[in-house]
């Protein structure tokens, strides 16, 4: 009777640690893998989030860059983590909807091997031409496009990226005929329109913004549901009759599969928590960022939503990548 009465407390005891370990969460640092390299929107919007949650939380939220692959490498890490809850990642629309739709094959499955946390923020995506350009608005561009076909090239960050997938929604969109110049990043590719060796580029409105703001682009249109307020003379896609291009780029959190829902809800509140900091909503706002902070079942049906709008564009414009 004494041997069973042990083996039950043992039984017992085992499961009440995990239990404890999650109710003290955290009791160490955190580490953040952002996928991408220092000094992009990523990981700038990362790096204010992560001083967020270390105050909430009151332990360290260490950024940890893995970058490659689009930000698949990455995003692979997050997947094979640890699921306890001392690894995260910054998601965005490129590992989480872009590079599943153009990638034949990647090391995780977004759907399978990532649970949602929160989408931190939305940028807006921004359209611009070399001031050399003669067409003055969006519908004026699209026109003589349409006109000239061949004649006009847009620059991107590579195949399968945001700038990428955008151009070929134009292209899709309108009928225009466009030629797609890859870069190796969207600083280079910048640079070339600026300088006129291509005069067009579709960006995340934070790095194309200054460039705008000193004459040295030209803006035709941006994404968001209304005009933003550093651009309020320049329509939405919407606006000008692209649905489909008028999404945003988002940047989210993200925990491994099998990570405790107690836990991924304690990093969701906190996420919130840490959202509504002045100091925090102040450094996002100065990114261009528009602040979310929604719950886990909304980023993920947001992810879906996104993911098989990639699809959709990556099918019809016959991207795939190996």
């Amino acid at each position: 009777m004494e041997r069973i009465a042990a083996v039950l407390l043992v039984g017992a005891l085992a499961l009440a640690a995990p239990a404890a370990a999650e109710d003290a969460y955290p009791s160490r640092p955190i580490i953040m893998i952002v996928p991408f390299a220092p000094g992009g929107s990523t990981d700038a919007i990362g790096r204010i989030v992560a001083e967020g949650l270390r105050q909430v939380l009151g332990r360290p939220v260490v950024v940890e860059n893995r970058a490659g692959a689009g930000g698949s490498i990455g995003t692979a890490a997050i997947a094979k983590a640890p699921p306890d809850g001392y690894t995260i990642g910054m998601g965005t629309a490129s590992t989480l909807a872009i590079n599943p739709a153009v990638y034949k094959s990647l090391a995780f499955d977004v759907v399978d091997d990532l649970v949602p946390i929160g989408n931190v923020a939305e940028v807006p995506n921004i359209m611009s031409v070399n001031p050399s350009v003669e067409t003055s608005d969006i519908a004026a561009f699209i026109d003589f496009a349409r006109a000239h076909p061949g004649e006009f090239s847009y620059a991107s960050a590579g195949n399968g990226s945001v700038s990428h997938l955008l151009g070929e929604q134009f292209k899709q969109a309108t009928g225009a005929d466009i030629v797609h110049v890859p870069y190796k990043g969207i600083g280079p590719a910048l640079t070339d329109v600026v300088g006129g060796q291509v005069q067009l580029v579709y960006d995340n409105l934070p790095t194309s913004l200054p460039l705008v703001e000193s004459g040295s682009l030209r803006p035709l249109a941006v994404s968001g549901e209304a005009r933003i307020a550093a651009l309020p003379d320049v329509p939405t896609f919407a606006e000008a009759g692209l649905e489909d291009m008028n999404w945003m780029a988002f940047f989210g959190l993200v925990a491994p599969e099998g990570t405790p829902a107690s836990v991924v809800r304690k990093l969701s509140e906190a996420l919130a928590e840490a959202l509504a900091l002045p100091q925090v909503n102040d450094k996002l706002v100065a990114q261009q960022a528009i602040v979310v902070g929604n719950s886990p079942e909304a980023f993920k049906a947001q992810i879906a939503h996104e993911l098989a709008r990639m699809r959709r564009a990556a099918a019809a414009a016959k991207i795939q990548l190996d």
